[in-house]
């Protein structure tokens, strides 16, 4: 075979990962998401390797001003468990939204991923913030918008 009809596989050391900063104020949630997951998992890029993590850092702001469905909004509840006999624990997305805002975005997210080491290995690449500001500046992120097809 020659080389230029081989598949090309991504090494460990080739892949540059860049910065990129998303808004959500006004994105829908699941969409916002889904395309945050495919940038983190690397599948924008053309060098895409399953088993390597080739995917950007998403540095995603506003997250408290994230849009859902008033009805959706009433209805979700987000549930753990402690790990204890009767450990379940529930909390709705207003209490959710009111106290702890980023991990909204953080849960939709890791839900998309894979359910293996490497899944939880580039969920490390999404930070995400409840207000306009964060800590990323001295790694120059650039501003992404993104359009649903």
């Amino acid at each position: 075979m020659t080389p230029e009809k081989m598949t090309v596989s991504a090494k460990v050391g080739e892949v540059e990962k860049k910065w990129w900063v998303i808004d959500a104020e006004g994105q829908t949630l699941g969409r916002l998401a889904s395309q945050i997951a495919m940038i983190i998992r690397g599948k924008t890029k053309p060098i895409y390797t399953p088993h390597i993590e080739c995917g950007d850092f998403v540095v995603v702001i506003n997250a408290e001003k994230v849009a859902i469905a008033t009805r959706r909004a009433e209805q979700k509840i987000y549930a753990h468990h402690t790990g204890y006999p009767g450990g379940r624990r529930e909390i709705g997305y207003k209490q959710m939204l009111a106290t702890h805002p980023e991990r909204i975005i953080q849960i939709a997210v890791r839900r998309m991923l894979p359910k293996n080491r490497i899944g939880r290995s580039i969920i490390s690449q999404l930070k995400v913030y409840a207000g306009p500001q964060h800590p990323h500046a001295a790694q120059k992120p650039e501003t992404m918008t993104l359009k649903y097809s």
